[in-house]
C-alpha cells in the first residue's frame, strides 16, 4: 500500500481494506460533502488542499484555515472585488467570503454579527484578524480616515502585546475583541477595542528561544542616534530583560522598519509627539531597571540587599522623574503600617528583585491599558443613531507548556468558554430548536465541556473560588473554609485576598475540595506543587508557585508613594486610579482572576447577542515551515475543535432557517399569485413555495420556521435573482413602452405644428425665390440691352483707339526715324569731318610740299629740291598716322577700363562681404590699435603707462562670466514672421523694405515715442545704406554728443504730460484720448485765429512748449528747414516727418542715436529690434545685410528687449549668419544680467564687436540693459576682431589686462583682479578710471563686496566706479562723449583704470593678507608723495619718509 507520503507499507492478509470514496481522491471545498466522514477522510482532504496551496476549506459556513507559513498571492484587490457580494459556496473557500457574508447579513437582517477566530498559538489567528479588518474596510464603500485609523491600530497593539514564542514568531500575548461600528448605509463610523489579560510576566522573564515584546527590539533598532543618546540606550544584547530567552532576533521581521510603521500609526491615531516621547522614556526606564543589580548583605542578623552600582538606577530616576534615593529605598526596603506606627524592614536579594520586577510589570501593564484607551479615543464615536456592528475576536489559543502557570490557567479557561460557545451554537442550540419546532431528525452525540467550566468557575465548587478564598481568609479559619464549597477560581481569589495565604495552602484546599471531581487530576506525589485539569483539548498540569502573587497583582505602598511624588506627569496619569484609592479600598480591590472572569462574562454575553461566524485556524507543524503537514498535530487540533461533530450535525441538520413571514416576504416572487405576507396564511404560502420550487428536496416545516439546507438557500437566492431580473425586465419593458408612446404622441403633435409652420415658411421662401428670379430676369434683359449698347459704343471707341494708336505709332516711328536720321547724319558728319580733316591735312601737306619745293628750287636744283620736299612730306604723313594710332589706342584703353569697372562691380556683388573692411569703411575714423597712446594723468605719473612694453600672458586675465541658461531651449515656435503678423500695425509685413513708414511697426502710446520711431526708421535705413545721405551740409560744427541730445529730447517726453496722465486716470486708451485732445487743441487754435487773437491760449501754449522741443529735436536731426508753430503742432499730432533737405550724419552719430533711444526709452526697445529684424529679413544687399547684423550686435550688448519679444529675437538670431548668431545671443543674456547701460559704445568696444551674437544675447540676459550706447573702444574691437582688453594698473606699478565685453560690470572686474593676485582681504579696494584734470563721479551701489569700487578720474582728478552691477563700458563711453563736448575726438580721450584702496578700516590686520598690505603701503607712499594725503606736521612727514626708507632699503 502506497500512502500519501512517499513511502510504502505492507499489510497482512487479515487486514480488510475499504475502497476510498471518490470525493476523497481529489478533495472537496466543503467537507460536509465528503463521502468518507471520519478523521482520516477529513485529514486527507486538508492535506490534499494544503499541498496545492489551498489553505481554506468550508465545513458548512465554518471556515477551516491552515497556516501556510508563507505569503500567498490570494489577498489582492482583485480578490476583494471577486468575493464582494458573493455568497458562501459560490466561489472557492476564502476568508474574504466569511467577511462578505458577515457584512451582508448585518445589512440584510439589521443584526449584530461576530467572527470568532480560534486555534492554537501559531495557527494564524492574528493574521486572519488583520485580513478580516482589511476586507471590511475595503468593501464598506467609503475609504475614510476612520478606516485608516482602525487598520493602523493593529501595528501598535502588536508591538506592545505580541512577542516571539517557540510556537509562533508573532504570538498574541493578550486577547482582543474589535467591535467595528457601521451606519445604516453600511459605512464604517468607528470601532472599540477590548483587551484581555496581558502576559506581564514576559517583561521580566522569557522562555528559552523566546523574546520580550516586539516594541523593545523595534525601538532600539529604529531610533536615531540622537534619540538613543538622549535615552542612553545601546544594543539589545546589553539588557537583561531582552536576553532572558537567549534570542534577540526574529527571522522575517525588520525591527527598524516596524518601528517606523509604529511611529506612523501613532501619528494617524492622534498620538502627540510629546506622548510618543514619554512612552519611549518609560520603555527606556524599564530596560535600564532590568540592569539594576542587587547584592545581598546582613543587617542586624537579618537578610538585606543593596545596589552596588547606581549607574542604571540614576538613569531610571531621571527618566521617571523621581529621586534616586527614593527609588533605592523603595527597591531595598518595605514600609509596614501597624497600629498607627510605621515600621521599615529590609528586603533580601530575592525580595528586592521581586519588588523591582513587580514595579516594571505594573508600569508596563498600565502603559498598555493607556495605549488601548488612547486608540479607542481616536476610533470610537458615541452612539447617536441606530447602528450595527461586526465584532472580531482574536484571543489567545489553547496552551500547554512544560511549565504552566496562572496565565495559562486563565487562557485555557477562556478557550473553554469559547469552545462551550461553539458547542452551544452548533450542537445544543441546534438540537433544542429542532426539538421545539418538532423537526424529525436523528440526535447526535457530542463532547460537552460544561463539567470543566463548572469545575473552574461556574459552580460553587470550583478552583477559582478556592484560590480566592485562600487569598482572603486567615489560616485559623481553614476549618471554616473546608465547610464552604468553592470552585477553583473562587478559591484562588479568596486565597489571594488573605495576607498570609500561600500557594501551598491554596493547593491543599484544591486537593481537598476537588480531588473527587472527574475532571480534576491530583499528582501522584504530594511534593509536586501542581494540579491538573482535563480540558477539552487535553490534560494540563498547572504549577501553583506564584499563583497567588500573580492573582493579587498588587502594588506596594512604597512604589505607589514613589509614583505619587514623581515629576513625570505622564507616569502619574498611568497610575491615577491607583493613587486615587485609599489603602483600605486598595486591599478590597478585585483580584486579577475576578477581573478576568468579569471581562470574559461580558464578552460571552456580547457574543451570544450576535450572529456568529467561526474560523478554525489549524497549525500544520511545530517548526513554522511551509509545505510541512504534521498529521498527528493536525488530527489533535481537529479533535479539539469538534470538527467531526460539526460536520455530522451540519450534514444531518438544517443550518438555514426562516420564519414563515420572512420566507414569504423574500421568496413569494418565485410562484405566481402569492400576495404579500400580511394578506395570506404564511404557513400555507411557505409550504406552497417550497413544494413548487424545491420539490421533494430535504427540507422540513416547523411550527414557526422553515428549515433548509445550505444548498437550498443558495438555490432559492439564485432563483430569486433570476425571477426578479426577469420580472424587472418585463416591468422595464412596459414602462419604457408607455414612456415612448407618450413621447411619440408629443413628438407627433410637435411634428404637426412644425409641418404647419414649415409649409408656410416653404411657400414664403418659394415666393421669394420666384421674386428673385423675376428680378434676375429683368436684370438680365436690361443687362443685354446695356451690353448691346456697350458693344456698339465699344466698337466706336476701339475704332477711335486704333486710329489714335496708329497716329501715335506713326508719330513715334517718325520721331525714331528722325532720331535715327539725326544720329546717322551726325555719325556721317563725324566721319565726313574726320575724312575732311584727313584730306585737309593731306592737302595742307601737299601745299606745304609744293611751297617747300618752290623755295628749295631757288636754293638748289629742281631734282634735289623735289626729293627733300618729298622726304618732309612723308615725315609729316607718318607723324599724322602715328597721332591717329595713339588716339585709337587711347579710345580702346578707355573702353577696356569701362569694361573692367563693370566686371569688378559684378565680381564684388557676388563675393562675400569682408566684415573688417566693412567696419573700417563704416567707421573710417578708427585708427590702428597701436597708433594711439594714452597720456596718464599727473596724479599717476610715477606709475608706468598701460601701453608701455609687451603684455605677458600671466598679466592677462581671461574668463568673462558666461550667463547660465538652457542652451538647448526649443524656440521653433517663436518666429519673427509670426510676431510681425500678430503685432505689426497696418499692412506692414516682416520683410525688407526701403520705403518710409507711415506709422511705427508696434503700437506706441505717446506721440513722442511715435515720432522717435519714425526717426529711428530713417536712421536705420541710412545706417544700413538703404537710404542715401542728404547733400545739404551744415557748416557749423556741433560738439554736443548725440546721447545728450537724445536725453534732452526724451526728458521732455509727452508721457509726462498732463493729458497722458489724465488718460491713464480715466482708463482710456492714451492714443485715442490724445487724438481727441489734439483735435480739441486744433479747433481751439482755429477759433482763436478767427477771433484774430495774436496770443495762443495758456493750455495750447503749454502744449506747444512741452512738445515743441521734441519736434524741433527730431526736425533738427532729420530736417534743417525752419517750420512754423502750426506746422510743428501738426508734426506733434501725427502728420508725419516734414519732408525737406536732410543733413548728413556720421555712422557713429547714427549708432548713438539708435542705441540711445533703446537705452533711455524701454517702450522703444522692441520697436528698434523689430525695425532691424525687418530690414534683415530677405535683404538682397549683402552690404546692407552685414551692416544690419553689426547694428544688431551692438544693440544686444547695450539693452535687452521685453520679455514678450525676447524669445522671438533669440529665435531670429539663431537662424542668422554663423558669424553673428552665437555672439549676439550671449551678448543679450549678459545685458539682461548686468542691466541697461547709461552710455553708448566706446571706441574700445567697437574694436571687439564682431563675434557671436547669440552668446552676447545671453550676456545681456545675465547682466541686464546698459545705460549708454557703444563706445569707440567697442567699435575699434569690431574692426580688429580682437577681444576687448582693459589694462588695470595697481598701486605697486604692476598692470593686469582683463578680457571684457560690452556687458562687463565693475563687480566682475574686482572679482577677477582679486582672484588673480590672491587678494583675500578685499574690504575697501576699488577700481578708478582717470582722464586728465576734470572730475566726474560715477556712483555705483555697493552690494556683495562692501568697499570695493571702480573709480574714474577726468583730467587729473579721481572718481570711483564702485564694485556694483553697473557697466564699465558706460563709464568709458561717457568719457569719450565728454571729450567730444570739449572739442576733442572720442578716440583721443586718454582714460586709464586703477585698482586702489578706497575705504581704510581701523581693524585691518597687516599679517592676515600680505598682498593687501603691500597695495595699501604703495598707495599711501604714492599719495603722500603727490599730495593726495597730507601731514599736519613736518615731523610726521619725516617719520613716514624714514619708515619708507627702512622698509625698502
Amino acid at each position: 500500500m502506497v500512502q500519501s507520503r512517499p513511502r510504502e507499507q505492507w499489510l497482512t492478509p487479515e487486514r480488510r481494506i475499504k475502497a476510498m470514496h471518490p470525493t476523497s481522491v481529489q478533495g472537496v471545498e466543503d467537507m460536509i460533502s465528503l463521502g468518507d466522514l471520519h478523521e482520516a477522510g477529513i485529514l486527507r482532504n486538508l492535506l490534499i488542499r494544503y499541498n496545492e496551496n489551498l489553505i481554506y476549506t468550508y465545513t458548512g459556513s465554518i471556515l477551516v484555515a491552515v497556516n501556510p507559513y508563507q505569503i500567498l498571492p490570494i489577498y489582492t484587490v482583485d480578490q476583494i472585488k471577486l468575493y464582494r457580494g458573493k455568497k458562501i459556496g459560490e466561489l472557492p473557500p476564502h476568508i474574504f467570503a466569511i467577511g462578505d457574508s458577515c457584512y451582508n447579513n448585518m445589512r440584510r437582517f439589521k443584526q449584530n454579527q461576530c467572527i470568532v477566530i480560534s486555534g492554537e498559538s501559531g495557527a494564524g489567528k492574528t493574521e486572519s484578524t488583520k485580513l478580516i479588518l482589511q476586507y471590511l474596510a475595503a468593501i464598506s464603500g467609503k475609504h475614510s480616515w476612520i478606516e485608516q485609523q482602525i487598520l493602523e491600530a493593529n501595528p501598535i497593539l502588536e508591538a506592545f502585546g505580541n512577542a516571539k514564542t517557540i510556537r509562533n514568531d508573532n504570538s498574541s500575548r493578550f486577547g482582543k475583541y474589535i467591535d467595528i461600528h457601521f451606519t445604516k448605509e453600511g459605512v464604517i463610523e468607528g470601532a472599540c477595542i477590548e483587551q484581555y489579560l496581558l502576559e506581564k510576566s514576559r517583561i521580566v522573564s522569557q522562555g528559552a528561544d523566546e523574546r520580550n515584546y516586539h516594541v523593545f527590539y523595534c525601538m532600539l533598532a529604529g531610533m536615531t542616534r540622537e534619540e538613543r543618546q538622549k535615552l542612553e540606550l545601546t544594543d539589545a544584547s546589553q539588557y537583561k530583560y531582552l536576553t532572558g530567552g537567549g534570542s534577540i532576533t526574529c527571522e522575517g521581521r525588520d525591527d527598524a522598519r516596524e518601528f517606523a510603521d509604529i511611529r506612523s500609526a501613532m501619528k494617524v491615531l492622534m498620538f502627540s509627539d510629546s506622548e510618543v516621547w514619554e512612552i519611549l522614556k518609560i520603555l527606556a526606564a524599564i530596560l535600564h531597571m532590568g540592569n539594576v543589580k542587587f547584592k545581598g548583605k546582613v543587617i542586624d542578623n537579618l537578610d538585606a540587599s543593596e545596589i552596588p552600582d547606581t549607574t542604571f538606577l540614576v538613569r531610571v530616576a531621571r527618566f521617571l522623574g523621581v529621586d534616586v534615593r527614593a527609588v533605592k529605598e523603595a527597591f531595598t526596603t518595605r514600609t509596614i503600617f501597624a497600629q498607627g506606627e510605621t515600621v521599615v524592614s529590609h528586603l533580601s536579594h530575592s525580595q528586592a528583585t521581586d519588588v523591582r520586577d513587580a514595579f516594571v510589570k505594573g508600569i508596563y501593564g498600565r502603559l498598555f491599558i493607556w495605549i488601548v484607551r488612547k486608540v479607542n479615543a481616536a476610533i470610537f464615536k458615541p452612539k447617536a443613531t441606530h447602528r450595527t456592528s461586526i465584532g472580531v475576536l482574536d484571543i489567545f489559543g489553547f496552551e500547554n507548556f512544560k511549565t504552566n502557570s496562572f496565565e495559562q490557567f486563565c487562557i485555557n479557561y477562556a478557550n473553554e468558554n469559547l469552545q462551550q460557545f461553539f458547542v452551544q451554537h452548533i450542537f445544543k442550540l441546534e438540537q433544542e430548536e429542532y426539538n421545539s419546532e418538532n423537526i424529525n431528525w436523528q440526535h447526535i452525540e457530542f463532547v460537552d465541556n460544561q463539567d470543566t467550566l463548572d469545575l473552574i468557575a461556574i459552580k460553587q465548587l470550583n478552583i477559582m473560588a478556592l484560590i480566592d478564598e485562600e487569598s482572603k481568609f486567615p489560616k485559623d479559619t481553614l476549618d471554616l473554609i473546608a465547610i464552604k464549597q468553592l470552585n477553583i477560581m473562587a478559591l484562588i481569589d479568596e486565597e489571594s485576598k488573605f495576607p498570609k495565604g500561600t500557594d501551598q495552602t491554596m493547593l491543599q484546599k484544591l486537593h481537598k475540595q476537588q480531588s473527587h471531581h472527574k475532571q480534576y487530576l491530583k499528582p501522584k506525589s504530594d511534593l509536586n506543587a501542581s494540579f491538573g485539569i482535563n480540558h477539552f483539548a487535553g490534560v494540563v498540569f498547572y504549577d501553583t508557585r506564584g499563583f497567588l502573587e500573580k492573582n493579587r497583582d498588587t502594588f506596594s505602598a512604597d512604589l505607589l508613594q514613589l509614583i505619587h511624588n514623581t515629576s513625570n506627569k505622564f507616569l502619574q496619569h498611568l497610575f491615577v486610579e491607583d493613587i486615587g484609592m485609599g489603602s483600605e479600598t486598595r486591599k478590597r480591590a478585585p483580584t486579577l482572576s475576578a477581573q478576568f472572569k468579569k471581562s470574559l462574562d461580558m464578552l460571552m454575553k456580547t457574543l451570544l447577542s450576535c450572529q456568529p461566524f467561526f474560523i478554525r485556524c489549524i497549525k500544520p507543524n511545530e517548526f513554522k515551515k511551509p509545505m510541512l503537514f504534521d498529521r498527528e498535530l493536525c488530527c489533535r487540533q481537529l479533535r479539539y475543535s469538534g470538527m467531526m461533530e460539526t460536520i455530522r450535525i451540519r450534514r444531518a441538520g438544517y443550518p438555514i432557517r426562516h420564519t414563515f413571514r420572512e420566507f414569504v416576504e423574500r421568496y413569494r416572487f418565485l410562484i405566481n399569485g402569492c400576495p404579500p405576507a400580511h394578506k395570506v396564511d404564511c404557513h400555507a404560502a411557505t409550504s406552497k413555495i417550497c413544494h413548487q420550487v424545491l420539490g421533494r428536496a430535504d427540507y422540513q416545516m416547523g411550527h414557526t420556521k422553515v428549515f433548509l439546507k445550505d444548498a437550498h438557500d443558495l438555490f432559492l437566492e439564485q432563483e430569486r435573482d433570476r425571477v426578479l431580473t426577469k420580472k424587472i425586465t418585463i416591468l422595464q419593458r412596459c414602462v419604457r413602452g408607455w414612456y415612448y408612446r407618450r413621447r411619440f404622441q408629443k413628438m407627433k403633435e410637435s411634428a404637426v405644428i412644425i409641418q404647419k409652420y414649415y409649409r408656410g415658411h416653404a411657400q414664403q421662401r418659394r415666393y421669394q425665390h420666384m421674386r428673385v428670379g423675376y428680378m434676375r430676369l429683368q436684370a438680365l434683359i436690361r443687362s443685354r440691352v446695356v451690353s448691346h449698347r456697350f458693344k456698339h459704343l465699344r466698337g466706336h471707341i476701339v475704332s477711335l483707339q486704333a486710329r489714335c494708336r496708329g497716329y501715335l505709332v506713326r508719330r513715334d516711328f517718325q520721331h525714331k526715324l528722325w532720331a535715327v536720321t539725326k544720329i546717322q547724319a551726325q555719325v556721317r558728319g563725324l566721319v565726313a569731318r574726320r575724312q575732311y580733316r584727313k584730306l585737309k591735312m593731306r592737302v595742307e601737306a601737299a601745299r606745304l610740299k609744293e611751297e617747300e619745293e618752290r623755295t628749295l628750287r631757288q636754293q638748289m636744283d629742281k631734282r634735289k629740291a623735289r626729293e627733300i620736299a618729298e622726304m618732309k612730306y612723308n615725315e609729316r604723313m607718318k607723324e599724322m598716322e602715328r597721332v591717329e594710332e595713339l588716339r585709337a589706342v587711347e579710345d580702346r584703353e578707355m573702353m577696356d577700363r569701362k569694361r573692367a569697372l563693370v566686371r569688378e562691380a559684378e565680381r564684388q556683388r557676388d563675393e562675400p562681404v569682408d566684415d573688417s573692411k566693412l567696419v573700417e569703411q563704416m567707421f573710417d575714423f578708427l585708427p590702428d590699435s597701436a597708433s594711439e597712446a594714452q597720456v596718464p594723468p599727473s596724479a599717476f605719473k610715477d606709475l608706468p603707462e598701460a601701453g608701455q612694453g609687451m603684455v605677458s600672458g600671466d598679466d592677462i586675465i581671461s574668463g568673462i562670466p558666461r550667463p547660465a541658461g538652457d542652451q538647448d531651449e526649443d524656440l521653433t515656435e517663436y518666429k519673427f514672421q509670426k510676431y510681425a503678423a500678430t503685432y505689426f500695425q497696418g499692412n506692414v509685413n516682416h520683410q525688407y523694405s526701403r520705403k518710409q513708414l507711415k506709422q511705427p511697426l508696434l503700437q506706441l502710446q505717446t506721440q513722442g515715442d511715435q515720432l522717435a520711431a519714425m526717426a529711428l526708421w530713417v536712421t536705420i535705413l541710412r545706417f544700413m545704406g538703404d537710404m542715401a545721405e542728404p547733400k545739404y551740409h551744415v557748416m557749423d560744427r556741433d560738439n554736443t554728443s548725440v546721447m545728450s541730445k537724445v536725453s534732452a529730447t526724451l526728458g521732455r517726453n509727452f508721457i509726462k504730460s498732463k493729458e497722458f496722465q489724465e488718460a491713464q486716470m480715466m482708463g482710456m486708451d492714451p492714443v485715442m484720448y490724445m487724438s481727441q485732445k489734439n483735435r480739441s487743441i486744433r479747433h481751439k487754435l482755429v477759433s482763436l485765429t478767427l477771433k484774430r487773437k495774436h496770443k495762443l491760449g495758456d493750455d495750447v501754449r503749454r502744449k506747444l512748449q512741452e512738445d515743441e522741443y521734441t519736434a524741433e529735436s527730431y526736425s533738427s536731426w532729420l530736417d534743417s528747414r525752419p517750420t512754423s508753430n502750426l506746422e510743428k503742432l501738426h508734426f506733434i499730432i501725427g502728420h508725419g516727418i516734414l519732408r525737406a533737405e536732410l543733413r548728413p550724419t556720421s555712422n557713429l552719430e547714427k549708432l548713438h542715436f539708435i542705441i540711445g533711444h533703446g537705452i533711455l526709452r524701454a517702450e522703444l526697445r522692441d520697436e528698434v529690434y523689430c525695425q532691424i529684424c525687418k530690414q534683415l529679413s530677405n535683404n538682397p544687399s549683402k552690404s546692407s545685410h552685414a551692416r544690419g547684423w553689426i547694428l544688431l550686435s551692438l544693440c544686444v550688448g547695450c539693452f535687452a528687449p521685453s520679455e514678450d519679444f525676447v524669445k522671438y529675437l533669440l529665435s531670429f538670431i539663431r537662424e542668422g549668419p554663423p558669424g553673428y548668431a552665437p555672439y549676439c545671443e550671449e551678448r543679450l543674456k549678459r545685458t539682461f544680467a548686468n542691466g541697461t547701460r547709461n552710455q553708448p559704445p566706446s571706441w574700445l568696444e567697437l574694436q571687439w564687436l564682431l563675434g557671436y551674437c547669440e552668446e552676447r544675447l545671453k550676456r545681456t540676459f545675465a547682466n541686464g540693459t546698459r545705460n549708454q550706447p557703444p563706445s569707440w573702444l567697442e567699435l575699434q574691437a569690431t574692426k580688429s576682431k580682437k577681444p576687448l582688453m582693459l589694462p588695470i594698473t595697481f598701486m605697486d606699478g604692476n598692470t593686469k589686462t582683463l578680457y571684457a565685453d560690452s556687458a562687463t560690470t565693475a563687480r566682475e572686474l574686482c572679482n577677477q583682479l582679486s582672484d588673480k593676485i590672491g587678494l583675500r582681504d578685499q574690504f575697501g579696494f576699488s577700481l578708478y578710471i582717470a582722464l586728465f584734470d576734470k572730475v566726474w563721479l560715477y556712483k555705483i551701489g555697493l552690494r556683495d563686496q562692501f568697499g570695493f569700487s571702480l573709480y574714474i578720474a577726468l583730467f587729473d582728478k579721481v572718481s570711483s566706479l564702485g564694485s556694483g552691477g553697473d557697466h564699465v563700458m558706460d563709464a568709458i563711453s561717457q568719457c569719450e562723449q565728454y571729450a567730444k563736448e570739449q572739442g576733442a575726438q572720442e578716440r583721443n580721450a586718454p582714460w586709464r583704470l586703477f585698482f586702489r584702496k578706497e575705504i581704510f578700516a581701523p581693524w585691518h590686520d597687516p599679517t592676515e593678507d600680505p598682498v593687501a598690505t603691500n597695495l595699501i603701503y604703495q598707495q599711501v607712499v604714492r599719495g603722500v608723495k603727490f599730495g593726495e594725503y597730507r601731514c599736519d606736521k613736518d615731523d610726521d612727514l619725516a617719520m613716514i619718509a624714514a619708515q619708507q626708507y627702512y622698509i625698502e632699503f
